[in-house]
């Protein structure tokens, strides 16, 4: 049994603590990770909740926000792998990604949910090379199928849903619940790369990926529909919108860092015992 910085986790009949400064970045990824929702955030942005632009929302623009998340979220994971080096780790480049996010939602603002379709491949790739350079920052080696897979999961994290609870556990249960779908499409792949972009392992894991992040982008499409709201607006939206995966991918990758080193297990009890 050994203590320090007050922590103590139990893996194989024995008690092992995390470093002092490995507990502080643990702490310091499930502040991010549990974070308020981007509802929230938009919700105080605008001063008012986002029910007006949910109402306003067309049938059709549900059904096309669905079709076009899973799509954006192929070309964004075709356009990383092809595009994405093997560089050595360095700071993620935050300011310029949300700078880029901002004047894709100013001109996003200004046509309406109509440029959604146009708009969201171009921010969602934008996004996912951010988060490889978040990844990238924190040691991970980007050239890797499974960081890049990695990458992917994040969209998953805080996209709504029953998971989606400010629970200390929910950050687990959206990676619980996607597993098997990352384990299927990482075999797929490095098999037969993306030439085969139809294989029923990567089109279901895109599938569980795209439920959640449709969510958050049915909110910011909301968002952008509220009365008052123009380019300006949809600019400050997409910031959020950059802002908050950036968030969660900073946690996320802590995480996975301190897995390599301490084990999935151990990692996950500290997180769960930990207080923000």
């Amino acid at each position: 049994m050994s203590e320090h910085g007050n922590m103590q986790v139990f893996t194989d009949s024995e008690y092992v603590a995390l470093a002092e400064a490995d507990l502080a970045a643990l702490r310091g990824a499930k502040r991010r990770l549990e974070n308020p929702s981007l509802t929230a955030r938009i919700s105080a942005l605008l001063g008012s909740k986002l029910e007006t632009g949910f109402n306003m929302l067309p049938a059709r623009l549900h059904h096309m926000i669905g079709s076009a998340t899973e799509i954006a979220l192929r070309k964004g994971l075709d356009f990383t792998v092809k595009t994405m080096g093997r560089p050595e780790p360095s700071r993620p480049r935050d300011w310029l990604h949300k700078a880029l996010a901002v004047g894709t939602g100013v001109a996003g603002g200004a046509f309406g949910a109509a440029a959604l379709p146009v708009e969201l491949p171009v921010s969602t790739c934008l996004m996912l090379r951010s988060i490889a350079d978040i990844a990238r920052s924190e040691g991970h080696d980007i050239s890797l199928l499974e960081v890049r897979l990695a990458c992917l999961e994040v969209f998953a994290l805080g996209g709504g849903g029953s998971a989606d609870d400010a629970t200390e556990s929910g950050y687990w249960i959206v990676r619980g619940a996607l597993s098997k779908y990352l384990s299927e499409a990482a075999t797929h792949l490095a098999r037969k790369g993306l030439t085969d972009k139809s294989a029923p392992a990567l089109a279901r894991l895109l599938a569980q990926i795209a439920a959640r992040f449709g969510v958050v982008v049915s909110e910011q499409a909301a968002a952008q529909l509220v009365p008052v709201v123009g380019a300006v607006s949809g600019g400050a939206i997409n910031y959020l919108f950059m802002d908050h995966f950036q968030d969660m991918a900073k946690g996320h990758f802590v995480v996975k860092r301190l897995e390599e080193k301490y084990g999935t297990a151990l990692v996950r009890k500290a997180y769960e015992e930990l207080t923000i």
